[in-house]
């Protein structure tokens, strides 16, 4: 069998250890796989393609008869890898590009664990810095705080804030909307409570 795992982190790392160590492997190939990876040798192989190609995955795929891929990171996943490559006839392990937007998009997660009554902290989303701002002086004359302040898209694990008080909130959205720290993940951003 013949495996792609896309990532080139430690989990993607990890992964390749453990299928590379199955009878039933013939080749890992990772792409693009990292240092680690390539040091494996034997059956693992790094790819020089980026977790985005998703059209060159896809091709590579077809071209040297993988027969099943494993996705790694958020971001494949978001650009929809999974619905390419179901469309194509090709076995891939991970969520349809609807189902990752729980893990893409903080606000679409906190809308759907509403809807059905899933427990989360009350939050309020924002597309503005004014609107965001204001919602911060409100929680500073009401003593709410600390505040979680989060961009709602993928940040890589960086995207969260815990706002002590006012002016740590306010810096927060700055970095958020005007700085843009997180590029176009913070569109949206999620102010909740803290837990």
């Amino acid at each position: 069998m013949k495996v792609l795992i896309i990532g080139s982190g430690a989990r993607e790392h990890a992964m390749a250890l453990a299928v590379s160590a199955s009878h039933h492997a013939e080749t890992v190939f990772v792409a693009p796989g990292n240092g680690g990876t390539a040091l494996m040798g034997g059956k693992v192989c790094n790819v020089p393609l980026k977790v985005s190609d998703l059209e060159g995955l896809l091709h590579f795929v077809e071209k040297n008869g993988v027969d099943l891929t494993v996705v790694g990171p958020e971001h494949p996943l978001e650009l929809g890898i999974v619905d390419l490559f179901r469309a194509a006839g090709k076995k891939i392990v991970g969520p349809s590009k609807d189902a990752a937007r729980l893990e893409s998009s903080k606000a679409f997660a906190k809308e759907f664990m509403q809807r059905h009554e899933i427990p989360t902290a009350s939050y309020h989303h924002f597309t503005d810095i004014s609107a965001a701002d204001a919602y911060i002086e409100k929680a500073a004359s009401s003593g709410s705080f600390p505040l979680v302040i989060k961009a709602s898209g993928l940040c890589a694990g960086k995207g969260v804030f815990i706002a002590m008080d006012r002016p740590e909130a306010l810096a927060a959205t700055s970095d958020l909307f005007e700085e843009r720290i997180f590029g176009d993940a913070a569109d949206e951003v999620i102010i909740e409570e803290f837990l």
